[in-house]
C-alpha cells in the first residue's frame, strides 16, 4: 500500500509538470496573437464634427454604411459639432487608440492648425493618426435663384457696387465653405461679410429662404438644390470643371477669377495612440469598404471624387496642406472668429 500511494504521489506530480509545461508552451501563443487579429470586434464610432447635414456628414455615412455591410459590425456616426470642428477633433485625439473611435476630417482641420496655432486644444500631425483619404471634392458657389448673378463676374460686380453688403455662409470658421470664398474675397479684391454657421444644412436653409447672399457649399449639399432650381449654381472651385456630374458649370477661374483653385477633401483618422499594426489593419478595413463594387458611383453621385489611399500618403498630404494653408491663410488675412 505504501508503494501504491508514493506511484500514486509521483503520478500526480509528473501530470502536473506536463500540464505546466503545456501551460508555458501555450502562454507564449496566446498572447502572440495581435489585438489586431480580430477586429473589428465591437461597434466602430466615427465622430463628424459638425451638425447633421452637409459633405463632411454625408461622406461618414456613406462610408459606415459599407464598412458596416462588409464586417457585419454596427459603424456609428456621432455628430460633435462647434468651435470650428475644434471639439469633435479634440475629443477623437484625446480618445482610446483601440482603432473604435475615428475622425471624419476635413481641410477644416488643417486650416484650424494654421489659423489657431497654439491655441488649438490638439495637436494635429502629434495627436491624430492618417488613416486613408476617402476622396476630394471641389466646392460649388450658389447662390438664391432671385439673385441677379449668373457667372462669377456678375458677382464681383455686384459686390464692389455694394462693398460690405453682400453676406456668404459658411459650415465653420476653418471650413472649406469659409476659406473658399475668403480667398475669393481676397483674389477679387471684394468686401462681403462673413456668417458663420455650425453645419452646412444651417447655411442652406438661410440661404433658400433669402437671408444670405451666396455659398461656397459643399457639392453633395449645394448640388441637389441646385439641380431642383432652389439654389443657383453659379461655379466649381477646382482645377476644371467637374465633368462627371455637372460638366455644364464652368470654374471660377475661367468664368471670371483667372488662377482662383481650391478642392475640399475628406479622410479619416485615429487618436495617435493606436499602434501602427492597428493603423494599417483600420486601413485596409477602410479601403476595402470604399473598393467595394458600387461605392465609386455613389461618392461621385455625392460630389466625391474617391482616393482611398495609404495612412503614408495621407500624412504626405496633409503636411503639404498646411503649408498651403499657412500662406492662404497669411495673404487673404484669414482670422479666426
Amino acid at each position: 500500500m505504501r508503494e501504491l500511494r508514493i506511484m500514486y504521489i509521483m503520478s500526480n506530480y509528473i501530470f502536473t509538470g506536463y500540464a505546466l509545461a503545456l501551460t508555458v508552451l501555450f502562454v507564449p501563443q496566446t498572447f502572440a496573437q495581435t489585438p489586431t487579429s480580430g477586429y473589428p470586434g465591437r461597434p466602430i464610432k466615427i465622430v463628424v464634427p459638425y451638425i447633421p447635414g452637409g459633405g463632411v456628414d454625408t461622406a461618414a455615412r456613406v462610408t459606415a454604411q459599407k464598412m458596416n455591410e462588409l464586417t457585419g459590425q454596427p459603424v456609428i456616426v456621432e455628430n460633435k459639432p462647434g468651435a470650428g470642428t475644434n471639439i469633435g477633433s479634440d475629443y477623437v485625439a484625446k480618445s482610446p487608440g483601440d482603432g473604435y473611435t475615428l475622425l471624419l476630417s476635413n481641410s477644416s482641420q488643417v486650416a484650424n492648425a494654421t489659423l489657431y496655432g497654439k491655441a488649438m486644444p490638439y495637436d494635429l500631425l502629434h495627436d491624430l493618426a492618417p488613416v486613408t483619404m476617402i476622396g476630394t471634392t471641389p466646392v460649388l458657389l450658389v447662390v438664391h435663384p432671385s439673385l441677379p448673378v449668373k457667372t462669377v463676374r456678375d458677382l464681383i460686380v455686384l459686390a464692389r457696387a455694394k462693398p460690405g453688403q453682400l453676406t456668404f455662409a459658411s459650415a465653420g470658421i476653418g471650413s472649406p465653405t469659409h476659406i473658399a470664398p475668403e480667398l475669393f474675397k481676397w483674389m477679387a479684391k471684394i468686401d462681403m461679410l462673413h456668417v458663420p454657421y455650425k453645419g452646412g444644412s444651417q447655411a442652406v436653409t438661410d440661404l433658400i429662404g433669402g437671408q444670405i447672399t451666396c455659398y461656397f457649399a459643399a457639392m453633395s449639399t449645394g448640388l441637389p438644390l441646385a439641380k431642383t432650381g432652389r439654389l443657383r449654381a453659379v461655379a466649381v472651385t477646382g482645377p476644371r470643371r467637374f465633368s462627371a456630374v455637372i460638366p455644364e458649370i464652368p470654374t471660377v477661374a475661367e468664368s471670371g477669377l483667372p488662377g482662383y483653385e481650391l478642392v475640399g477633401w475628406f479622410a479619416l483618422m485615429l487618436p495617435s495612440a493606436a499602434p501602427s499594426d492597428l493603423i494599417t489593419r483600420v486601413n485596409a478595413v477602410t479601403v476595402q469598404a470604399l473598393r467595394a463594387p458600387g461605392m465609386k458611383e455613389r461618392l461621385l453621385g455625392e460630389g466625391t471624387e474617391l482616393v482611398a489611399g495609404t495612412p503614408q500618403e495621407f500624412d504626405a498630404f496633409t503636411r503639404k496642406e498646411l503649408a498651403k494653408y499657412e500662406k492662404l491663410v497669411k495673404v487673404a488675412g484669414i482670422k479666426p472668429e
